[in-house]
C-alpha cells in the first residue's frame, strides 16, 4: 500500500511539473505575440481646428489631417496614437522626443524650420479675417482701433503683429480657436484672423463674414518632426505616392471641398 501511495504521489508531481512547463510554454507564446504587435507611431495634434482635427460627438479625432496621418501610419506599418494638446506646445513635444511627429495643419515657416523639419507641403489654405455680419468689416483698413482675435503659436499670429503697425489694431491672443470664436461672439474681439479653410467653417457654420488677407502668401501645410528625424523622407514618399494616386485629393473632397 505504501508502495502504490508513494507511486501516485510522484504522478502527481510529475502532472504538475509537466502543467507548469505548459503554462510557462504559453506564456512565451504570449509574449512573442506581443512582441510582434505594430510599433507605436506617436503623433501630437491640437484637436480645435476643424476641418483639419477635431473631435466627433463621441469624443474621437477626425478631420482631414487624422485620416492622413492614419494612412501614413498605415503605409509605415506602424499603430498611430494621437496626442492632444496646445498648439503651441507642439514644436517642444517634438524637440523633447514625447512624440515622433506633429499635424495640426502646421505651417512651414522659416522660423519653425529652424528647430523642427517638415515634410513636403501637402495643403496650402491662405489666411483669412471673419466677424459679425453687422461689424462692417469688410478690408483691411477697417480694422483700425479694433481687436483682432488670433491663435497663440500659430503663423496668423505672426502675421497679425506684423499687420497691426500698419493698419492700427490691437493683437489678442488665445490658446485655441474655438476660444476664439467664443471672443468673437461675446464682443470681447472684432476680429478673428485665422486660416482660410477653418475661417470658412465658421462663417458657414454661425453666420460670420469674412474677407481673404490679401497681403500675405502664407506657406503650406507639413507634417513636423524632430531635427534630422528618419522618417521625414518615408512620408515625403508616402505623400507623393497618395498624391500620384489620387488619394490625397479623395481626403481633400472629404473635407475641405466645402471650405475653398
Amino acid at each position: 500500500m505504501k508502495f502504490s501511495i508513494s507511486k501516485l504521489i510522484i504522478f502527481i508531481v510529475m502532472a504538475s511539473v509537466m502543467v507548469a512547463c505548459g503554462d510557462s510554454n504559453n506564456d512565451e507564446d504570449s509574449s512573442t505575440d506581443a512582441s510582434q504587435d505594430k510599433e507605436v507611431l506617436k503623433m501630437a495634434t491640437s484637436a480645435d481646428f476643424p476641418p483639419f482635427e477635431s473631435r466627433d460627438t463621441e469624443g474621437n479625432f477626425e478631420g482631414f489631417d487624422i485620416d492622413l496621418a492614419h494612412k501614413i501610419a498605415e503605409e509605415l506599418g506602424y499603430e498611430l496614437e494621437i496626442e492632444d494638446m496646445s498648439f503651441d506646445g507642439l514644436i517642444g513635444a517634438l524637440q523633447s522626443g514625447r512624440v515622433d511627429m506633429v499635424m495640426a495643419g502646421m505651417s512651414t515657416t522659416e522660423k519653425r524650420q529652424k528647430n523642427v523639419d517638415f515634410s513636403n507641403e501637402y495643403n496650402r489654405s491662405g489666411e483669412m479675417f471673419i466677424s459679425k455680419a453687422d461689424a462692417s468689416i469688410e478690408s483691411l483698413e477697417n480694422l483700425e482701433g479694433k481687436t483682432v482675435g488670433v491663435q497663440l503659436g500659430t503663423i496668423q499670429e505672426e502675421g497679425a503683429e506684423k499687420l497691426s503697425e500698419e493698419y492700427g489694431f490691437e493683437v489678442k491672443k488665445v490658446d485655441d480657436a474655438s476660444i476664439l470664436i467664443q471672443e468673437l461672439n461675446s464682443n470681447r474681439i472684432d476680429v478673428g484672423y485665422m486660416d482660410k479653410t477653418v475661417a470658412v467653417g465658421y462663417v458657414d457654420e454661425q453666420g460670420f463674414v469674412g474677407f481673404d488677407d490679401p497681403t500675405t502668401v502664407s506657406p503650406g501645410m507639413g507634417v513636423a518632426f524632430p531635427k534630422d528625424s528618419e522618417l521625414v523622407e518615408d512620408v515625403n514618399n508616402i505623400l507623393e505616392d497618395l498624391e500620384e494616386s489620387g488619394e490625397l485629393d479623395e481626403l481633400k473632397d472629404k473635407w475641405l471641398s466645402d471650405s475653398e
